[in-house]
Formats: structure tokens, sequence, C-alpha cells
């Protein structure tokens, strides 16, 4: 299945992960709201992190999940939380909390499964910290340092490392790019997934500088990496396009740009969280990139041979890529439209869009019981 987290609404769709997309049920991932909701009120700091989460980053609203993953066995769904800066497993059966764990600081970020599914790495955004979980337990296996604002993880290597890649401040209006010094230390740091020791930091400025494009900003958004690991594919803030790294040469080899929607705004305070391009997903083959023109309003097919781009799919705040379970699509959320859209990676073209909850950021794959169609108590 394909689990669509709905952020300002607080469920998650399950739908289909191939065919016609179907959706088979939907889950609250905010059962406890109320609960959540009277600690914040009761605490002055964390309200004011509370609020300030709703009005910069949730644009006007609050946040409820950002990620998510299912437990091996898909009984259970792991929910990060920017709001209440937590994660959560949710029981499939029950839709009841089976575990929470408040993550330092003040709000939780995307997170990563290991390849075994036993372990989840969560980004906590305002402490610069990522903590492991235990996935069945919630129990913290561990946690290591990062650059400022830690967003995405990815465990390569069989999870023998995990990478994360911190962005640093995107909620400023502070966006000219004389201005890029004030955004913070970004980097990407990469973790032994067993010891939690920092093993690697690679700090794109210097390679950026090194291929010729010191204009552009260091801050690593979604990546996408070759099955082999050899390669990343990454996005960086305020760019239409991406760039190719090689990882054991450690230099950037080749850069796209892609082109930019006449009726999207040049004032760069304007576009969301200081994404141009937000989304990234790669087939199972390696020879296709999928890429979401967030400020844009499209997305599009790259061959990764050539760099040469497909169709530009209309598609309205596509916010999340991924690779639907047969491998065959890459499925957009359409953070503007409330829908994801599903594109065929061997044409390039459309294949259908089905309606989901309030503004869809992440989709993830996943596993539900059989027959599965939502809580036996919602």
């Amino acid at each position: 299945m394909l689990f669509v987290g709905n952020n300002w609404d607080g469920t998650a769709d399950v739908i289909e992960s191939g065919g016609d997309y179907a959706r088979v049920g939907r889950l609250d991932v905010i059962p406890d709201k109320a609960e959540r909701l009277r600690e914040i009120y009761l605490n002055p700091l964390k309200l004011a992190f509370y609020l300030g989460i709703r009005e910069t980053v949730g644009e006007g609203h609050d946040q409820y999940v950002d990620d998510m993953y299912s437990t091996p066995d898909g009984s259970a769904v792991v929910v990060s939380r920017p709001s209440f800066a937590d994660v959560v497993s949710i029981d499939l059966a029950t839709g009841k909390v089976d575990w929470r764990f408040p993550v330092s600081g003040y709000r939780s970020d995307h997170m990563a499964v290991s390849p075994d599914g036993k372990k989840v790495a969560v980004s906590a955004s305002t402490s610069n910290t990522v903590h492991v979980l235990d996935i069945v337990t919630g129990r913290e296996l561990g946690s290591f340092t990062t650059g400022d604002k830690p967003h995405e993880n990815v465990f390569t290597d069989g999870g023998r490392y995990i990478w994360n890649m911190s962005i640093g401040e995107v909620n400023n209006a502070l966006d000219a790019p004389w201005l890029d010094w004030t955004k913070g230390d970004r980097r990407i740091t990469i973790a032994d997934a067993t010891t939690f020791e920092r093993v690697r930091v690679v700090d794109m400025r210097e390679r950026l500088d090194a291929f010729g494009r010191e204009d552009l900003s260091d801050s690593v958004r979604p990546v996408a990496f070759t099955p082999d690991e050899s390669t990343l594919y990454f996005q960086v803030s305020f760019f239409n396009g991406f760039l190719e790294y090689d990882v054991a040469a450690d230099r950037i080899t080749r850069l796209k740009e892609l082109p930019k929607n006449p009726g999207t705004s040049e004032d760069r305070t304007t576009w969301v969280n200081d994404s141009r391009h937000h989304g990234m997903s790669m087939n199972p083959q390696g020879t296709k990139l999928c890429v979401a023109g967030t400020m844009d309003d499209y997305a599009t097919v790259v061959d990764r041979k050539t760099l040469r781009e497909g169709p530009l799919v209309t598609a309205s705040k596509p916010y999340w890529a991924t690779v639907s379970g047969d491998g065959r699509h890459c499925v957009v959320s359409e953070s503007g439209a409330d829908q994801v859209t599903a594109i065929d990676f061997a044409t390039g073209r459309k294949v259908t869009s089905v309606p989901v909850g309030d503004h869809p950021q992440r989709v993830r794959l996943g596993h539900v019981p059989s027959g599965w169609t939502g809580p036996s108590a919602g």
C-alpha cells in the first residue's frame, strides 16, 4: 500500500500502490490531539514553538503528519508529527497510540526506516539531532548531531550508515542570494547506524564552488541514490533542477536545470520554505528520475543518462515523489490540489490522479493487514 500523509488535517490515506490507486482506508494520526494540546497550552515555551510552526513552515496551518512508515508486519504505522514534536506508533487495528517518543527540541521532521524494517531515524529539527528508534517499541537506540535543521534521512550500505541532510534556516525572508550566509550550518552528516558515531561530513558549499556554481545554495533538499549507491542526485533551495554527485570521487559531476513556469513569481520570499523544486525519486532500474517542480506546478521524468526531461505533467504544488509498489510509476503528492498523481516512468505521462486529504506531503510504501479498511475503533 501507499501511505499518504495529509499534513494539515492529521490523517493518513492508505491507497493501493498500483492499478487504479484506490483508497482502502483512512487513519487518524492525532487520536491524542486533546491531550497533546493540553500539554502545549500549559507550557509557554512549547506554545510559542507550536504557534511559530503554524505561522511559518505550516503556512498558517498546524503540521500534524510529516513522515510515516509501517512496521515490518504491517500492524502499525509510525508517524512523525511536527506540531507535537514527537513520533508515535499507531495500531492499525484499533487506531490507538501504541507508543510515543517526544523528540529533543520542539519539532520532528523527516524520517527513514532501515532496510530490515527494525529502526526508524527521525530528524529533530530545532535541536540539530537525529534520533534512531526501535520501530516496534519506540525505545531510543541512539542519536547523533547534525548541521542546522536536519531534514531528510537515508539508510545506505544495507543499513550500515545513515545520511542526514541539514537544510539550515528556511523560514525567514532573508532569501536574497547575498544573504545565503545567514541560513546556518548546512551539511550532509553520515553516521554509523549501530554506534551512531559520525563517520563523515560532506560540505556541498565546497563542492558547488569547485563545480563553478557559487551562486547555488548548499542547502541539500530531497535526494535520490542510484541502486548501487555510487551516485547521489540532490535538489537545493531556490533551484529549479538538481545536481549529480559522485560519492567515491567526492565531487559534483553534472547539473540539470529544468524549465521555469512563466507564472511562477521570481520573488524568492514567496516560495514555500525556500523550495523551488522539492521531491525526487528513481525507478528501480536506476534509469529514470522523477522530479517534483513544487513552485513551478509540474512533475517530470528525466532520463538519467541524457538528463533530458519528458513531458511536464501539470500538478498543483507537488511536494514529494515516491515509486509505486511495482516500480512502474512515480507517485507525486499534489499539496495544492489534495490529490496524488501517478506518472509512468516509461512514457513520462500521467496515469491517474486520486483525491486524498488536506495538504498531502510525504508518500511512503508500506503494509497493512490483509482486508484492512481502517481501524475498528475509528
